[in-house]
């Protein structure tokens, strides 16, 4: 049988994993989770082979159609490999999990497509370490993680060193999950996400004073309660 490919395409920001121990982590988060599974960017099939054992229906989303004609010939029945791209691949509306070794480069872009689709209800990510952390709230939250945390919860698992992947990347990565609530805990999200995104971009110092600019309170009142609960429970970042 042919070799892989050895590493990935630069032009694709592919850095396959390699390290036999994250991939057996990866395997452990997935295998608490039940329904088919829809994996990005699997590559030469380091994570899809292991995880098609299970015998759960599997989708596997290759934007690199020579690796997509060799995954096709290494892979079981219960996987269906298909050449797109994460950013316009259409996920199912049914209940499904998502794994993947996001491209470094396209982490953000990927992570903002997932948040706003509605069929999955947890994902098993590989990710930049810092990237990993922001999305958690580790050392306060980022904009994009406030916006969603009463829809998703977050969490980060382990740090993967470059050393895991080929070729090597100049960043660590880390295993994310993100794990849809059951019910949320804010009805209306566009009034949420809009009163966040006026917390993090807008002017003053101190929330206190950021709400009072931009009208929601008048100056008199406390803004302890009415900030959103993902600011009151962690250090806002703005970035």
């Amino acid at each position: 049988m042919p070799q892989p490919y050895p590493g990935g395409r630069h032009e694709l920001g592919q850095n396959f994993l390699v390290d036999p121990m994250v991939i057996a982590d990866i395997e452990r988060l997935v295998a608490r989770t039940t329904g088919p599974i829809v994996e990005i960017g699997p590559g030469d099939g380091a994570v899809t082979l292991p995880l098609s054992r299970s015998g759960r229906p599997i989708t596997a989303v290759e934007i690199d159609p020579r690796r997509v004609c060799r995954l096709e010939r290494r892979t079981p029945e219960n996987v269906s490999v298909v050449n797109a791209d994460a950013l316009r691949f259409r996920f199912p509306r049914h209940p499904h999990v998502i794994v993947g070794n996001l491209p470094f480069h396209l982490t953000t872009s990927i992570l903002r497509r997932l948040l706003a689709e509605t069929g999955w209800h947890a994902a098993v990510l590989l990710v930049q370490w810092e990237v990993a952390r922001r999305r958690a709230g580790v050392g306060g939250a980022s904009l994009l993680t406030a916006s969603w945390w009463p829809w998703y919860e977050f969490e980060v698992h382990s740090r993967v060193p470059a050393r895991s992947f080929r070729p090597v990347p100049s960043v660590d990565g880390g295993l994310l999950t993100m794990v849809r609530r059951g019910t949320p805990l804010v009805a209306d999200r566009a009034r949420y996400q809009d009163f966040v995104r006026q917390v993090f971009t807008g002017r003053g110092r101190g929330l206190r004073e950021i709400l009072h600019r931009s009208g929601r309170i008048d100056g008199r009142r406390s803004a302890t309660g009415c900030a959103p609960a993902a600011c009151r429970r962690t250090r806002c970042r703005r970035i």
